[in-house]
């Protein structure tokens, strides 16, 4: 199979609301799609990296002129067979792992295309049916999170996940648990603390959290590994797992007990199956998260959330989560109480429409052998 030609395209998809994590207050999703061209067939990817380097040190411009200037060429008029090839083509640049899993993830679409296979049962997924949970973004008090918390379960969400920021304190989410006493819910500090906020983290123990996600640095295992020894409630590594050797450490050390994988953040489908079936090897649980992309970059994840070691409901969004209306078609749906429903098409299932993408096109170019 050779890769013919690669088409970027870099967008940015306004939001309905202001979203707000530890790192930022977005009212946009920049990001990156990937079109190629694998033997006439074609597969589209997303990449979202978001605008600024705030979740990590890539952003939408960054891998747009990667991709043009380095990673498309590497790989345009070459053979390549399987994920493993894309990812060796890639190999001699470092870092870029959002920018490089837009091209993995495409050839993976292009190539469940060919074989005539939904890209779940390609990637050996079990059950097209994905559980998924609620994700709030910081309020600006608590009534107003517990507002939002009571909707999502109301909806039938049968998981919470709150955004946790410095400057709140561990009585936001007491009051959460006095609230909703039987709720599944966890926070994600998307690295905003240190392991001197370890008295924070002492009290968060006591609130019956499921998980507390990436609370140290970004790049961090050592730290996570000390917090984690102090803690009843488990760690879950996002930020910090961006390849198969990262999440081997982390293991190793004790660093979390529960993965997060997210297919841009590690660089690929290739590497986030790989990361998965270790941590199946090491009983380590995963679930799967996302960057508030399109449809587009929410197929892979959907594929990814297939697999047998995904053990909590994962994000992944209806596109009138935070979409108007989502670029890509069709849009995601639920198809039940917290479940979405993977599609029975070839490939991840996912497209954009030329129009909607036309409109939000900023820059575009395309690498053709």
């Amino acid at each position: 199979m050779q890769v013919n030609s690669v088409e970027l395209f870099r967008v940015s998809m306004p939001m309905k609301a202001a979203w707000r994590t530890a790192f930022s207050e977005m009212s946009a999703v920049d990001s990156v799609f990937v079109r190629l061209d694998l033997d006439g067939a074609v597969g589209w990817a997303e990449a979202a990296p978001y605008s600024a380097p705030n979740y990590c040190a890539e952003w939408a411009d960054g891998a747009f002129d990667v991709l043009r200037d380095w990673l498309a060429p590497a790989v345009v008029g070459k053979r390549v067979p399987d994920g493993g090839a894309v990812q060796a083509l890639l190999k001699p640049f470092k870092g870029n792992h959002f920018a490089k899993s837009a091209l993995d993830i495409a050839w993976w679409d292009a190539s469940a295309r060919l074989d005539g296979k939904p890209l779940w049962q390609a990637i050996g997924g079990q059950s097209p049916t994905v559980s998924v949970g609620a994700d709030i973004s910081v309020q600006d008090d608590t009534e107003s999170l517990i507002s939002e918390v009571g909707r999502a379960l109301d909806a039938g969400f049968s998981r919470v996940k709150l955004k946790f920021r410095p400057g709140m304190e561990a009585e936001t989410i007491q009051a959460l648990r006095q609230r909703f006493p039987e709720a599944a819910m966890h926070i994600d500090c998307n690295s905003g603390f240190t392991l001197d906020d370890l008295p924070l983290f002492r009290e968060l123990d006591r609130c019956g959290l499921i998980m507390i996600e990436q609370p140290l640095a970004h790049d961090d295992l050592i730290d996570h590994a000390s917090l984690q020894r102090e803690l009843q409630t488990p760690l879950c590594l996002d930020e910090s797992i961006v390849s198969l050797d990262k999440a081997r450490k982390a293991i190793e050390i004790g660093a979390g007990r529960w993965i997060n994988l997210k297919v841009g953040r590690v660089g690929g489908l290739t590497n986030a199956i790989a990361i998965h079936d270790l941590c199946q090897d090491r009983n380590i649980p995963c679930w799967v998260g996302g960057m508030l992309e399109s449809a587009v970059g929410q197929g892979p994840s959907l594929a990814l959330a297939t697999l047998p070691n995904i053990k909590y409901p994962n994000d992944i969004f209806p596109s009138s989560r935070f979409y108007e209306q989502d670029v890509s078609e069709p849009a995601i749906d639920l198809s039940g109480p917290s479940v979405v429903t993977a599609p029975a098409g070839r490939g991840h299932g996912f497209a954009p429409d030329p129009e909607r993408l036309h409109q939000c096109t900023t820059r575009h170019t395309r690498i053709a052998a």
